[in-house]
């Protein structure tokens, strides 16, 4: 099967195709065969125009993508509005299923680390998105994603294992003391990977189903910050 993952949910983004089979219930058979990075700011220009070449370029149209794996959150609002609004026509077009992954939760992924952990990746403005996993436990899912300030995140990751792709973030992590893991940037062959396995396991979403999750704060606590 090919599966054409996007991330538009930063400043760049990229665009990666991938062929992915099951072997057996224990043996997948996944190569990524190649990543195209997608320069900020011109997102809308580039992505369609992008995934037409670079499909060409491997002897494939859009008629042989089987899925589709893409960052839906947290990120920017035109980013990721974009990378989603090409998604949904594409497989409203092909019939095909689409697999919504956290970037977040694809940083714990790449980190491959279990325990008690939280991703952080920065969100402008002196805030941090931020999810917190207990892997195996909580079988890769997050018991929360949220913003905080730079501050807030300092507090509230003592005692957990940070892991980010942001080397602003992972360099004042250390300084505090925290226990940290720092990434290589994220880029759409991890979102692949993920994407794959959750295609495995049926965590699937139709077009009208994919929605953007831009994690921002509340109006309370929009006021609250304000306040104090």
């Amino acid at each position: 099967m090919i599966l054409l993952a996007i991330d538009t949910s930063g400043k760049q983004g990229s665009i990666a195709v991938a062929r992915a089979e099951r072997r057996s219930t224990q043996d997948d058979d996944f190569e990524v065969i190649e990543i195209v990075p997608l320069m900020g700011g011109t997102f809308s220009a580039q992505l369609v125009p992008q995934i037409s070449e670079l499909l060409s370029k491997h002897g494939l149209t859009r008629h042989d993508i089987g899925a589709f794996a893409v960052v839906s959150g947290p990120g920017s609002f035109t980013g990721l509005r974009i990378g989603l609004a090409v998604v949904k026509a594409l497989a409203e077009v092909l019939n095909k299923p689409i697999a919504a992954v956290s970037l977040l939760e694809v940083c714990v992924f790449s980190s491959g680390r279990e325990g008690k952990i939280m991703a952080a990746v920065d969100a402008g403005r002196s805030d941090v998105y931020v999810g917190k996993y207990e892997i195996p436990g909580g079988a890769g899912r997050a018991l929360r994603e949220h913003m905080l300030s730079r501050s807030e995140f300092l507090s509230q990751a003592k005692g957990w294992l940070v892991v980010t792709p942001d080397a602003a973030l992972a360099d004042a992590a250390r300084a505090a003391g925290l226990s940290m893991a720092t990434l290589l940037p994220i880029s759409a062959a991890a979102v692949a990977r993920l994407g794959w396995q959750k295609i495995q396991s049926g965590e699937t979403v139709s077009p009208e189903q994919l929605e953007a999750n831009y994690i921002r704060r509340t109006d309370a606590e929009t006021l609250e910050r304000i306040g104090s």
